[in-house]
């Protein structure tokens, strides 16, 4: 009988491990994905206030990184086209996530977007962040980071057309 109970808890806690969408596989403190996405927030606007363009580099996968022709260039692009002094800034409330496991290997990708105000203008940014990726582990962190001015009146791609590796900034 107590096998029985042993072997059932087993399956009961393997199958919430498997299902758990915002769980780590690395053992790291259990974040919902809000959590991971406002932790990201907070680390993004950091850099951009303190002009850190290695910290910001450093929040970039392997992959990312690997894929970008010339990501200091495009960090300097980023850190120019910010005007003003941060005011506030603010992540906007839903976080997608796509899961893809394959034979037992799961990948998850977060998008997510905030806003900062300056005393010059206000920018949306778009996220794109794998934060588990054990069918490539190089993959892990940001892949992309889209910026636009809030007067932007350009046309918005689906997200599966933006996604590139890096700092996109798209202007009028």
């Amino acid at each position: 009988m107590e096998k029985r109970i042993i072997s059932i808890l087993l399956i009961i806690v393997s199958v919430s491990l498997l299902l758990c969408g915002s769980c780590t596989i690395s053992g790291e403190r259990n974040m919902s994905l809000e959590e991971r996405a406002d932790a990201k927030t907070e680390q993004i606007v950091s850099a951009i206030i303190n002009g850190d363009k290695e910290g910001l580099k450093t929040l970039f996968s392997k992959k990312a990184l690997d894929e970008v022709d010339d990501i200091d260039n495009e960090m300097d692009y980023l850190f120019d086209f910010i005007q003003g002094d941060i005011d506030s800034y603010e992540r906007e409330s839903g976080v997608a996530a796509d899961i893809s496991n394959n034979g037992g290997k799961k990948s998850q990708l977060i998008r997510f977007s905030f806003e900062i105000n300056t005393d010059v203008d206000t920018y949306g940014f778009f996220i794109f962040d794998y934060i588990v990726d054990t069918i490539n582990p190089d993959n892990e962190g940001v892949y992309m980071i889209e910026v636009t001015k809030s007067s932007y009146s350009g046309k918005y791609k689906g997200w599966q057309e933006r996604i590139r590796a890096g700092v996109d900034v798209l202007e009028d």
